[in-house]
């Protein structure tokens, strides 16, 4: 994992955009995601999980919107979670963001992890 927003409420839907998920930049910026980054969305009212790419909203603007196909997967008022993965070699280090969201998509916390990657294969001899 790269970023993670936690418990997001979706603020809007609108089924005839051509696709992705709106999120407002401030909230990106917290979660080290980045414009038309690929996203996990996971919707913890009604269980669908799907991925999409994000397209920035407003800064301040506290968006989060789905569209196309995604906004019958999650409606306003739903809660989400959006995750963005990265890819990690043998020895290196994983960092990864949780921004914890409250209400009206404020953000409350932001907890950086790191993580040491162990090697592939342990020499021998």
């Amino acid at each position: 994992m790269l970023g993670k927003l936690h418990r997001c409420t979706v603020t809007r839907a609108d089924p005839d955009y051509v696709g992705s998920i709106s999120i407002d930049s401030e909230l990106m910026e917290a979660a080290g995601i980045l414009p038309f980054e690929k996203v996990t969305v996971v919707n913890m009212n009604g269980g669908a999980r799907f991925e999409t790419y994000v397209i920035e909203a407003e800064p301040g603007s506290r968006v989060i919107g789905t569209n196309g196909g995604a906004a019958y997967l999650a409606k306003p008022g739903d809660t989400v979670l959006i995750i963005a993965y990265q890819y990690v070699q043998s020895g290196e280090v994983a960092r990864a963001r949780t921004v914890i969201v409250g209400p009206g998509n404020e953000i409350e916390a932001v907890i950086s992890d790191e993580i040491d990657v162990p090697p592939m294969f342990a020499e021998t001899m």
